[in-house]
Parts: structure tokens; C-alpha cells; sequence
């Protein structure tokens, strides 16, 4: 059976949502399978859509990492755009000032990091405030639904790259998580197990997570934002891509020696055009994918960093932003004792170690 989406289900029966003027939060990945925006479609079924918002990247996914698009008018609908991005509070609250019922249509890809679901839980906790209905129209977790990794945020480090307390890869769909972060609607998949990797058709959700095969090493190789390696942005292959001026070829040979499950390491050559060491001739590896369902992204990043620590004592250094993304001080301070941060890992690996029981609309994961 084919996976339907919430958007798509939306389309073909208007009755699944509350009467009202709607709002979309949407960006270029709400799309039908025939890839007509959800906006275009929406309309084009009756339903009242009388403004869009936009996450960070924009609506049409312009701006790179830490920017917007800003505010205009969408040209397929001729509807009006408003940015959320780094909007919180009252300033956006007054966004929704013209809509009844707030929907929700992005893809998002697993990991608590990735500031999409953030944006919902933000717009989430607005509606709440504003008292409006809240809509998820729910997409695939292209990670599956059936492993966790990693560890829950911790009080103190919340941010826009984990604004509550998830693990790391959460292994929900955006209508669970939203469910299990406050009140709201799911309008919910079709067709979709919780064994399932598949997200058709891939459009790329920012313009640094070009492929599914980025989406899925992300969890782990996220990490490296946090530390002077380059995470491979400003290549055709990021997060898939580290590297940095130090790494010699004794890197790759001790990452296989660790026989790490899923995964093959391969030596590499690259020069960033943007971002960390940009123009620079630099030295890593490249993880290949190769058993998907086997493969644990978050341990395998914990091990690279281990290695890595241990090969260049001199030259690896950690940057401050690893406390946000790993959502505790655990990871960078067991790295600087020189301790295993795999032992950090938690025990539970499904999303049942985690949630509600009612919050999973898909079947359980235990």
C-alpha cells in the first residue's frame, strides 16, 4: 500500500480539519506525491487557506542554516508569507492574529536537533496561548519509527536545536511528537509502518540534507558542528563528509578496526566552499551506509569522536555549541577525561521506552 500523507488526505477530504480561516506552516518539502505544493492543493480542494509561515531556510528553502526568507507573498497562491524563524512570544503570537486554525504540513527527519519540529512546538505553544486548533498533517520519519539514540535534553540546555526534552534520534513522526509535546489535531499517515525508511518523493529538506542517505548518518554526524572538524557543509556530501587539516591516514584504518555495524569508512579529500576551513584542501572519511537497519548513527559518531580524541590530542578541540546539540555537558566533558562517551549511551533504544502509550498513532516499537 502506498503511504499517504496528511497533506494529501487533507487535499482529497477538506472535512478533516475544523471550519475557519487556516493558516499553513509549510516550507518546499509540503508537497503532494505529484509534488503540487500542499498550498496549491489545498486550495485548489476549497479549504479557507488565507496565509503561510515559513520555518528557518524560508519557503522556498533560499536561505541557508541560521537564516530566513523573510516576509512576502507566495506566487502560486498569491497568499500572504509570514517568517516565524527566531520568532517566539508575543511577536508570534501577532502573526496568527488572521487565522482560526494553525496547520502544520514540514518534513521533518528524526533527529531533535533539526529545527523544523522546533518551529512546531513554537507555533504548537502559540496556538495554545491563542487558543487554536493545532493541526499536524503528518509525514514518514525517514529514520523509521522503531529506534531511539541518544539521550534526553537535559533542564538548562534548551535551545532552538532542542526546545524540550526528546532524545536525541526520537523516532516519532511529527503528529506523535507534537502529541507528546502538547495538544493537537494529527491528520495521520496512511500506509505507513514504523519499519519503514522511506520517504517518496525525497525533496531535500534544507540545502544541506540533499539525499535520504544524509538524513540518516545526520543524528550522529550532527555532533561534529560542535567541534573544529568540518562536517562536510559547503560539499555535495555533508554530515556524510568529515574532515579537518589535522586528520592524517590513520584515521580511517582505526575507525574500521572498531567494526562498527552498517557502516564502511573511506579515506577522502575535500575543500569546503562556505562554512569551517572554507577553500582549504582537507583530509577525512567518508561513512557509507551500507545496512540501514543495522546501522546506529549516534554510536558511531561517539566512537569517530573517541578516536578522534585519541589520535590527535593536540589538534581535535570542542566547540561550545556540542553542549546544545548533544543537550547536556556529559558528552564534551567525558571527551575532555578522556572517557568512552559510548557509555553515555541510554538503555532504551525504541519509542516506547519514551513516550506515552498514546501518543504512537502507528503501532508500538517495543
Amino acid at each position: 500500500m502506498a503511504v499517504r500523507t496528511g497533506a494529501q488526505r487533507l487535499a482529497e477530504d477538506p472535512g478533516l480539519v475544523p471550519d475557519g480561516r487556516l493558516g499553513l506552516i509549510t516550507n518546499f518539502t509540503g508537497v503532494l506525491p505529484d509534488l503540487t505544493p500542499t498550498p496549491v492543493a489545498l486550495r485548489a480542494a476549497g479549504l479557507p487557506l488565507t496565509a503561510l509561515f515559513g520555518p528557518e531556510h524560508g519557503l522556498r528553502g533560499t536561505a541557508q542554516a541560521g537564516q530566513s526568507e523573510g516576509e512576502g507573498v507566495d506566487p502560486d497562491t498569491g497568499l500572504p508569507v509570514f517568517d516565524t524563524y527566531r520568532r517566539k512570544g508575543r511577536e508570534l503570537d501577532d502573526l496568527f492574529s488572521g487565522v482560526d486554525v494553525l496547520l502544520f504540513d514540514i518534513q521533518d527527519i528524526g533527529t531533535r536537533f533539526y529545527t523544523y519540529i522546533w518551529t512546531m512546538y513554537d507555533c504548537q505553544q502559540a496556538a495554545a496561548r491563542l487558543g487554536l486548533p493545532f493541526v499536524v498533517l503528518d509525514r514518514p520519519n525517514p529514520l523509521g519509527g522503531l529506534r531511539v539514540e541518544g539521550p534526553m535534553l537535559q533542564p538548562g540546555f534548551e535551545s532552538f536545536v532542542g526546545r524540550a526534552p526528546i532524545p536525541l534520534r526520537h523516532g516519532l513522526t511529527a503528529g506523535e511528537l507534537a502529541r507528546q509535546l502538547g495538544e493537537a489535531t494529527v491528520v495521520e499517515l496512511e500506509g505507513w509502518t514504523r519499519d519503514s525508511h522511506s520517504v517518496e518523493p525525497w525533496v531535500p529538506p534544507s540545502p544541506n540534507m540533499p539525499t535520504l542517505d544524509t538524513a540518516l548518518v545526520y543524528p550522529g554526524t550532527g555532533l561534529f558542528e560542535g567541534t573544529n572538524l568540518s562536517e562536510g557543509r559547503g560539499t555535495t556530501r555533508p554530515f556524510e563528509t568529515i574532515g579537518a587539516p589535522y586528520v592524517d591516514d590513520r584515521l580511517v584504518p582505526a575507525l574500521r578496526a572498531c567494526e562498527l555495524p552498517g557502516v564502511i569508512f573511506r579515506r577522502t579529500w575535500f575543500e569546503p566552499v562556505f562554512h569551517k576551513y572554507a577553500g582549504q584542501a582537507l583530509s577525512g572519511v567518508q561513512l557509507h551506509v551500507v545496512d540501514r537497519d543495522a546501522f546506529e548513527p549516534v554510536r558511531t559518531a561517539l566512537v569517530m569522536l573517541r578516536v578522534l580524541n585519541e589520535l590527535y590530542p593536540d589538534d581535535f578541540d570542542l566547540l561550545p555549541s556540542l553542549d546544545k546539540l548533544w543537550g547536556s555537558d556529559s558528552l564534551r566533558k567525558a571527551l575532555e577525561a578522556g572517557d568512552d562517551p559510548v557509555e553515555l549511551l541510554p538503555a532504551a533504544t525504541t519509542p516506547s521506552g519514551w513516550v506515552r502509550p498514546d501518543v504512537l498513532l502507528y503501532g508500538g516499537a517495543s
